[in-house]
């Protein structure tokens, strides 16, 4: 075909957050519009070896050639401005997502992220995670923000179907590290997080899930800043997600890494063991 777009005119690249977000989004709207990756090719001139790096996150795809395939596959608007947004951000190592959208770009790399990770560390110093969360405690959380109630029903719907990573055949593992605050502070009412105690000692008897508690009373340490989750993949660098009221942020060179692993550290050092942790849970839920 004359004027395809071939592989030799791109480079590899290493798979940043935003790069996982796109590739990711890609894959999804070519197959939600039911096209094969070669016939998708095939229409757009392009060599489907290259539209298939694109969608592996080997290589990024300039914003000029995603806007041509979002238009070609007649992406809505509110879509194809998010996925355009992340393109922009695909190449940096380090990304801060302050974009207000119902579904935050942010949202696709965490997912991605999630599919992907060999081992998932999460800290959460006053909330459990969301990967633990039960339907009625997310809600909580959810209806005290400032999201309108059709959004949130989206993003509770999201919440729920990231946790499958934790029950698929080879699910991912998990280390949760949560402070006792967590369990303490009132979110809904008392039934609320009573049910949502006893999800947390039913999933922390899981093979693939570590759950380990710091008590309320060891002082001050570091990680009370705030959360972040830590991913780890056996193919790729590991990257930090930094969670906040309005924006989500992620760090992937090594230099910003290695402060967070050496907080895991300290912070699993501060932690109670896991069967520690399960006496703890069962006290806060008499």
């Amino acid at each position: 075909m004359t004027g395809v777009r071939t592989i030799a005119r791109m480079k590899p690249t290493s798979s940043s957050p935003g790069l996982r977000a796109l590739s990711a989004s890609l894959r999804e709207v070519r197959e939600a519009r039911k096209f094969g990756l070669r016939e998708l090719a095939r229409a757009l001139e392009i060599d489907p070896r290259l539209l298939s790096q694109w969608e592996l996150g080997l290589r990024v795809p300039p914003v000029e050639e995603v806007a041509r395939i979002l238009g070609y596959l007649r992406v809505d608007r509110a879509t194809t401005d998010r996925i355009l947004y992340v393109a922009t951000h695909a190449k940096e190592p380090n990304w801060l997502d302050s974009n207000p959208s119902d579904l935050p770009a942010a949202l696709t790399a965490v997912m991605q992220c999630e599919r992907t990770a060999s081992l998932i560390t999460n800290w959460s110093p006053l909330i459990v995670p969301g990967l633990l969360q039960t339907p009625d405690y997310a809600r909580e959380l959810l209806n005290a923000s400032d999201i309108r109630v059709q959004d949130a029903d989206a993003r509770l719907v999201v919440r729920l179907n990231r946790q499958k990573v934790l029950f698929k055949r080879a699910p991912v593992r998990l280390k949760a590290i949560v402070s006792e605050l967590a369990i303490r502070e009132a979110v809904g009412d008392a039934a609320v997080m009573s049910d949502q105690i006893d999800h947390l000692l039913a999933l922390s008897a899981a093979s693939n899930i570590s759950v380990r508690m710091v008590p309320a009373d060891v002082g001050y340490y570091p990680g009370k800043i705030g959360m972040f989750t830590l991913y780890d993949f056996s193919d790729a660098p590991p990257i930090v997600l930094l969670e906040h009221y309005h924006a989500s942020g992620f760090v992937h060179d090594s230099a910003g890494i290695a402060p967070y692993q050496k907080l895991v550290k300290l912070l699993e050092g501060k932690a109670l063991t896991e069967e520690a942790s399960r006496a703890l849970l069962r006290e806060a839920a008499r």
